[in-house]
């Protein structure tokens, strides 16, 4: 019985399906364009994550009827993009699909449409080409019968991300299961003598994890790509192979697809790139060099140890302000007739080399403030005309700003804090994001900048930061104002209080950027510190910062958010008059009680601390407060985190019971 229902069942879905299948592909026969357009996008919409659907639209012969209009000029330029994504969805099923789709000649058709200017078709063609080409079933040669078709597509290479990560999935795929002469020779040494770098490969892996990833697996002739690299840089090499592959390494290094501690990136890459900063190498060699160091070693501090140390490279870079100089080719200077360019593109390149040195290491920052007026130079870099120049040297400024002795000595001794705040009051945003985390270094309260920056009136213009669209921006002017509030006197608080308004330091206490929130938090913070501070402040805003302190102990935010949250609440538990808000709110009690209690040991700590500031012996009204507290279970639960496993939670609390036993 269940052999005969069966078959009945499967030949009704089927016909149901064919059915809905054949109206898809008549609607492609339609004399309206229109109509024929919305019958590609609803099949589209059908076929996606359907097997079954790609198969019969394929066995119902959808194919050479996408194809044709994909191909025809009198199509718009949308049906031919919907067409070539309908294709490329088809590609996506079985392997039965691709073959019957490369029958249909749909690569030629594809690869003919890559020759379309519209970028969105061309994806769309690349996409349904990479889907086909890293399908085993298909034939590799297809891609280079035609001695056009790969150096189109290396042309495309820089359109647009996704044309990188399609054409370089494309070369990769047919690498491994090809003959290995289509790397080594068309995509390597070939493409790198014929187009200098220009074009090829360091646009491939350039801040992208997968197509790294794929590059750095690639065999040439069984030797791995980055080896192939490696000899490209050998010194006897030309000057321009040299400079690509360590290029493409420092790429691929940078996308994490070789480590920072491979040989290949600290005794190859890193000193071809040191080589190519030498005064004896042409300006756009020595630009390109430096450049290229810079965003290889930026993130790791052992890279930048290692690049201080060799050929003199902290001192090479002096050369780069002193160009032309006696040494440089008359080549080199007649090829830039605009000198000014040539001068901007060196020291540029310098600023960020510099920046990128000394963004980690102590004795790298003084060594490069020690250098032939290199203070002066970057000082002098505030206020260039070129924009890029400005950039690079407030970068610069910005890396020996996180050094404590320069603060105290080179910044303060060379004044930087004046073209600073004139480089803020009219600059891009780039530079104002720049400088503004430059300033929010000088306004750390060991900074001798400090005080003459106040004085400067600086407050309503980091306020007027906050109010930026940029979440970068509102991030530096709230983290400067909570610099300068750290620690200072009253009439600073107050000026910052009044200059921000409370209606927007609580707009930034709903901010959707979680860093600008937290920093938001520790303006608060340090506003509220020693005792006659918390109770002014607390006497003029406190049913608003209550009610901001409730709104996030009960919302949705991260540990440190609310963590943050409950040392306000502790600190305002310090003041005299101001520990009252709290004691007779026994919503806010009961919170804190919660936060006692909770799984995580920060939040219990700062909430124990609250407790601990409430029912202090030494302050008025303190037996009530512990009366109330008491009542409330507070001491049961201070007694059981007596025995807590976490020390500092431990400790706390029996400071806090301590003061029952008094």
């Amino acid at each position: 019985m269940a052999c005969l229902l069966e078959a009945p069942l499967r030949i009704s879905v089927l016909s149901e399906v064919t059915a809905t299948s054949r109206h898809y592909v008549d609607r492609l026969f339609d004399p309206d364009p229109q109509n024929v357009l919305q019958g590609v996008i609803d099949m589209k919409n059908a076929v996606i994550g359907n097997n079954k659907q790609k198969a019969n639209l394929i066995v119902l012969g959808a194919v050479p009827r996408l194809l044709y209009l994909l191909q025809q000029s009198s199509s718009s330029l949308e049906l031919r993009t919907e067409c070539a994504v309908v294709l490329g969805s088809l590609a996506m099923g079985t392997e039965n699909n691709i073959k019957s789709l490369v029958d249909c000649h749909i690569i030629p058709a594809l690869l003919q449409g890559l020759l379309c200017s519209d970028l969105i078709f061309i994806e769309a063609c690349l996409r349904c080409l990479r889907t086909v080409f890293i399908s085993p079933v298909t034939p590799v040669q297809l891609l280079y019968t035609d001695p056009t078709v790969i150096p189109h597509l290396m042309s495309l290479l820089s359109r647009s991300q996704h044309t990188q990560e399609y054409i370089t999935q494309i070369f990769a795929h047919c690498c491994k299961v090809a003959h290995t002469t289509l790397c080594a020779l068309h995509i390597t040494y070939a493409f790198i003598q014929k187009y200098k770098g220009n074009v090829i490969m360091f646009f491939l892996a350039y801040e992208n994890a997968q197509v790294s990833m794929t590059l750095v697996n690639v065999l040439v002739d069984g030797e791995q790509l980055s080896q192939v690299f490696v000899r490209m840089m050998q010194r006897d090499k030309p000057i321009e192979m040299q400079l690509t592959a360590a290029k493409c390494l420092t790429y691929m290094c940078r996308a994490g697809a070789i480590r920072t501690d491979d040989n290949c990136i600290v005794l190859k890459t890193l000193p071809c790139l040191v080589r190519m900063c030498s005064k004896e190498r042409l300006l756009e060699e020595r630009v390109e060099g430096a450049e290229t160091l810079a965003y290889l070693m930026e993130p790791d501090v052992e890279l930048q140890r290692i690049a201080s140390v060799t050929d003199h490279l902290v001192s090479m870079l002096a050369d780069y302000f002193k160009y032309p100089s006696s040494v440089s080719a008359i080549t080199d200077i007649k090829r830039y007739v605009d000198f000014k360019s040539g001068c901007n593109q060196l020291r540029q390149a310098a600023f960020k080399l510099y920046a990128s040195l000394g963004s980690n290491d102590e004795d790298i920052r003084k060594k490069i403030t020690e250098t032939e007026n290199m203070m002066d130079r970057i000082v002098s870099g505030l206020s260039e005309s070129s924009i890029k120049v400005r950039l690079a040297a407030v970068r610069c400024l910005h890396s020996l700003s996180r050094s404590v002795q320069q603060l105290r000595t080179s910044f303060h001794d060379h004044a930087v804090w004046k073209p600073l705040m004139k480089l803020l009051q009219n600059a891009p945003d780039e530079v104002l994001v720049m400088a503004s985390s430059t300033l929010c270094n000088l306004l750390l309260e060991f900074s001798p900048s400090k005080e003459p920056i106040l004085d400067s009136g600086v407050i309503e213009l980091l306020c007027s930061l906050t109010q930026s669209d940029s979440p970068a921006l509102r991030v530096n002017g709230i983290w400067a104002l909570m610099n300068m509030a750290f620690q200072a006197d009253q009439k600073v608080k107050v000026e910052i209080v009044r200059a921000l308004g409370t209606e927007q330091l609580f707009r930034l206490l709903s901010d959707p950027d979680t860093n600008v929130l937290m920093k938001t938090l520790g303006l608060l913070r340090n506003l509220l510190s020693t005792r006659p501070h918390i109770d002014q402040i607390m006497s003029s805003h406190g049913k608003q910062i209550m009610q901001a302190v409730t709104l996030i102990l009960e919302g949705e935010h991260s540990i440190e958010v609310k963590e943050q949250t409950l040392c306000i609440l502790a600190n305002i538990a310090d003041g005299n008059a101001a520990k009252e808000l709290i004691m007779t709110n026994d919503d806010m009690l009961q919170k804190i009680k919660y936060y006692m209690g909770h799984s995580n040991v920060k939040l219990q700590l700062a909430a124990t601390f609250c407790i601990s500031n409430l029912i202090w012996n030494e302050e008025d009204g303190s037996q009530e407060r512990q009366d109330k507290l008491k009542d409330m279970g507070f001491v049961d639960i201070l007694h059981k985190l007596t025995q807590a496993s976490d020390p500092n939670l431990c400790d706390r609390a029996k400071t806090a019971m301590q003061q029952y036993l008094a």
